[in-house]
């Protein structure tokens, strides 16, 4: 296979969980009225029934229980699981209180927070081009911050909370789909007691409300399975360069969706933010390429 074939193998699942990932306010604003909480609850009690289900027909559940048993490794998915519970609830939040630019402008954050993590946590350098690029970001999030202080808190929440995520998930000792059940089999205590909950003593709608809101809160168990499930499979594929251009396709289609769909307020503060934002990410992306290119020529030669 060619080096270029290899680049783009795993490219659909990659275009394909993004693209989920992209359209997902159109999931979650089904399910108006109802609490982020008891979405995220259901999330997690659907998310652990197909996760196990998929373990189990993969024969490897072993892996699951290796991982949850050992005292390491299950601190790290404490540590990981109380990240992406509160990334949910606020994404959940946002999308159903009409903040889906907010949402989208986090997630185009996040990769730039993830190059200040390293630097951070993991003593990574950082090159001028991406200091350039996280200069960018942050003043389009101070001019947004001038404005719009009631959103802004959203956006760094998402991106905070999945970049730290992120960066445990790389420390722990555990796969994508075996760490995934470890997380939700540790929610799950929660989400079945607050699910119960709502249901006998919450009086907005919730789970029993129709069978509509039924199906779309048992779905998510699947809209959050599959796109980790494509995810995983193009990571193992190909490069994380190539793979760190294709994230930009789920909070795009996001920004479209709140704009166009949604009609969601569109100030001169948010333009210049955005304009600012996607400066940052056309630097960080050249840059990204310009290291491929570099490491390709390298190979090549030696």
């Amino acid at each position: 296979m060619s080096g270029e074939a290899k680049r783009l193998n795993g490219l659909p699942e990659a275009v394909g969980a993004y693209t989920i990932w992209g359209f997902m306010p159109l999931f979650f604003k089904q399910l108006q009225g109802i609490s982020p909480v008891e979405i995220v609850a259901h999330r997690v009690m659907w998310s652990v029934l197909l996760v196990l289900a998929i373990l189990w027909a993969r024969r490897s559940l072993h892996e699951f229980l290796t991982a949850i048993r050992d005292p390491r490794t299950r601190r790290f998915m404490i540590a990981s699981t109380t990240l992406i519970a509160a990334n949910w609830l606020i994404y959940i939040w946002a999308i159903t209180n009409q903040h889906i630019l907010a949402g989208s402008l986090g997630y185009y954050i996040n990769p730039l927070i993830n190059v200040a993590l390293g630097v951070l946590f993991f003593s990574e350098r950082m090159n001028r081009t991406q200091l350039i690029a996280i200069t960018l970001a942050a003043a389009g999030v101070l001019v947004l911050a001038s404005e719009s202080l009631a959103s802004i808190w959203i956006s760094l929440s998402l991106a905070g909370s999945f970049g730290l995520y992120g960066m445990v998930r790389k420390m722990a000792p555990v796969g994508s789909l075996p760490g995934l059940a470890c997380e939700t089999v540790l929610l799950l205590p929660f989400a079945i007691g607050y699910a119960l909950w709502a249901h006998l003593y919450d009086p907005t709608p919730g789970f029993g409300y129709s069978p509509y809101t039924d199906a779309f809160l048992i779905a998510g168990g699947a809209i959050t399975t599959i796109p980790l499930l494509l995810f995983a499979s193009a990571a193992r594929k190909m490069p994380l360069s190539t793979l760190g251009f294709v994230q930009f396709i789920g909070p795009t289609i996001q920004f479209m969706l709140g704009v166009f769909v949604y009609d969601e307020p569109f100030t001169r503060a948010h333009a210049i933010c955005f304009a600012l934002i996607w400066s940052a990410v056309a630097v960080f992306c050249l840059d990204g390429v310009r290291r491929s290119w570099a490491a390709r020529v390298a190979q090549q030669a030696a």
